[in-house]
């Protein structure tokens, strides 16, 4: 199956996972461009679930060096509510920190 978008936009697939939460961990990123693909991934001794599912995704997108059109691709949960449910908004406006600071 080819993730490459018809009009030439940017495909980024991303995940993370970890073992243990926290445990070691990290994430996996593969970008499309027409026929180019580039795959991201790094490892961490110590981190959640959540930070890999965000830091697939967030290392794909600041790997961009031009405003283009963006599909993403995750299997979070937790990363697709961020966007479509506007978390992220909430996020910003507490200082990224949760209920318990």
């Amino acid at each position: 199956m080819s993730w490459e978008m018809s009009d030439g936009s940017v495909v980024i697939n991303s995940d993370g996972a970890c073992l243990g939460n926290p445990g070691p961990g990290g994430y996996g990123t593969v970008m499309q461009f027409g026929e180019h693909q580039k795959e991201l991934s790094q490892g961490y001794r110590r981190t959640t679930n959540n930070r890999m599912e965000l830091l697939g995704a967030i290392i794909g997108l600041e790997t961009l060096s031009r405003p283009c059109t963006v599909a993403m691709w995750s299997d979070s949960t937790y990363v697709v509510h961020a966007m479509t449910k506007g978390w992220i908004e909430g996020w910003q406006k507490r200082g990224w920190k949760n209920a318990s600071k």
